[in-house]
């Protein structure tokens, strides 16, 4: 254990006189009432640390949001959040698709440390046609001795913790409440919605109260009474609101869907056939207009609201640390096409270009922090962040917000972003950290296996089966259209190694070959 830090220095020389011993205590003091909360390992009262609210939703895109650039999509509510706060445009999901990310956020370890590296329980390669290689087996749920984001923050400080929604990081035995929340309301193994987003639903997790209740609804109503109770405790409270939304099966809001079919009907540009693009053996969606898909969006955005004007009418509100992230990309890549499109960005969800793995996360810091980048409504924070984030730095930056010691042994892969949104970070942009992403499975989205790496503005995917890798200069192509491969050989070689290298040091599982594959050579 750690010896707290002192906030009275030693005793002055008997020299000083009493006056000089008063004036010297009352300046050290007040020199410490001016510095931000500084992490130790005793803990201060646990009523004085914020309140920390996660929203994950699932499958949402990074170009799904009006703050990001969406006019098809209306989401005032968050958008709002996103002004009051910061937003970052770089922030990485730890995998293209949902199992692995969660457990990233949980745990702040990258998902092939975790041995979690494909959605639970992913596709046989059955489904894959002439499959080159076998199925990489990974766990089925989150080992009980991984210590989650939950977990630490009971342990350490007392916290309130609640989850509602999807979990999809085990069955029973590795559900919510065996990782350290207290509380669970509709969160099980299943990925989708069990028995679909209206009820009678099928959920073993969460009763409905009466038939046609809108999923999404009832879980904002469930949060909103744990806000309320919550708040009337002397201790703080961690709430994780994961949504099934925007998850399969498309599922129209019954509220908001006919408002979407005119918009899409009297929008000249949105008239016509969805332009669609070419993705090797898949197609990926061109444009955001699917009405169906927008009302789910929206259902989101006022599920946000609702939960945030919860948060001011209980008196909490400054208090709290708020974060809104997404899973995976959005759904644009099929056989034939998705329910979103996340131009400029590459295709989606199940893919390693960008559109799969480059997610919305903004940020707002409780106004009750000390220090001056958070004393009026956050107001100093810079509005806009393009430094990279990924689904790791969660944990520690939460850590770091409620003035709890970080922990680099737990959160292995994650580092605080705190400095960040302050304006206080250190590393200099041009030298970043490399983010890895290691995606050996076959995918639905007919995704074959790889791996990505991320160093600076440059990205480089290795697709296994053809033996082929890409390189993109992301500064200037962002949609990643222009192969630099050929023309900068030695950056090529450089990102290939170093990928392969990270491989080895994490001791990744690869793919071994299918017996059974049939060449066309």
């Amino acid at each position: 254990m750690m010896r707290s830090h002192s906030l009275v220095s030693s005793p002055p020389r008997a020299s000083l006189n009493l006056v000089t011993t008063a004036l010297l205590l009352l300046a050290t003091i007040a020199s410490f009432a001016n510095q931000p909360t500084l992490a130790t390992e005793e803990p201060s009262p646990t009523a004085s640390r914020p309140n920390v609210l996660l929203f994950l939703v699932d499958d949402l895109g990074w170009a799904d949001l009006g703050c990001y650039g969406s006019t098809y999509h209306e989401t005032p509510q968050i958008d709002a959040l996103a002004a009051s706060g910061t937003r970052f445009t770089n922030a990485y999901a730890a995998c293209p698709v949902c199992s692995p990310t969660r457990a990233s956020i949980m745990t702040g370890r990258h998902p092939v440390r975790v041995d979690i590296t494909d959605w639970i329980p992913g596709m046989s390669t059955d489904r894959a046609q002439n499959p080159r290689f076998q199925h990489v087996d990974d766990r089925d749920s989150l080992a009980l001795d991984e210590v989650t984001l939950a977990e630490h923050l009971r342990n350490a400080a007392d916290y309130q913790t609640f989850f509602l929604g999807k979990w999809h990081l085990g069955d029973v035995g590795h559900l919510p409440t065996d990782q350290g929340f207290q509380v669970n309301i509709g969160g099980g193994h299943k990925g989708s919605p069990p028995g679909g987003y209206y009820s009678p639903w099928k959920n073993p997790y969460l009763k409905a109260k009466h038939d046609g209740e809108y999923l999404t609804t009832r879980l904002t109503d469930e949060a909103i009474s744990l806000v309320d109770t919550a708040s009337r405790e002397d201790k703080p409270f961690f709430m994780m609101m994961s949504y099934y939304n925007v998850h399969s099966p498309i599922t129209p809001d019954k509220r908001t869907i006919d408002h979407f079919q005119e918009k899409q009907a009297n929008t000249p540009e949105l008239q016509g056939d969805t332009p669609t693009l070419a993705e090797r053996e898949a197609v990926t969606r061109g444009r955001q207009d699917n009405p169906a898909y927008a009302s789910m969006v929206t259902a989101v955005d006022t599920s946000v609201g609702r939960i945030l004007k919860a948060l001011k009418e209980h008196g909490v509100d400054d208090n709290t640390l708020v974060v809104f992230f997404s899973d995976n990309g959005g759904l644009s890549t099929l056989r034939k096409f998705g329910p979103t499109c996340n131009s400029p960005l590459r295709a989606g969800k199940g893919w390693l270009y960008e559109g799969g793995i480059r997610e919305p996360l903004l940020v707002r810091l409780p106004q009750t922090m000390s220090g001056p980048a958070t004393t009026k409504a956050g107001s100093l924070q810079p509005k806009v962040v393009d430094s990279i984030a990924c689904s790791t730095d969660l944990f520690p930056t939460i850590l770091d917000v409620v003035g709890l010691p970080l922990h680099p042994e737990l959160h292995a892969d994650g580092i605080s972003l705190l400095p960040t949104i302050t304006g206080k970070a250190t590393t200099p942009d041009s030298s970043p950290r490399d983010l890895h992403w290691h995606y050996p499975h076959y995918h639905g989205s007919l995704w074959r296996p790889g791996a990505a790496i991320r160093r600076g503005n440059y990205k480089l995917i290795e697709f296994y089966e053809t033996d082929t890798a890409e390189l993109y200069d992301l500064s200037v192509d962002i949609g990643e259209t222009t192969d630099l491969s050929q023309t900068e050989p030695e950056r090529f070689a450089e990102l290939r190694d170093a990928l392969r290298q990270w491989q080895t040091e994490m001791g990744a599982k690869m793919p071994v070959p299918n017996p059974n594959f049939h060449s066309s050579n």
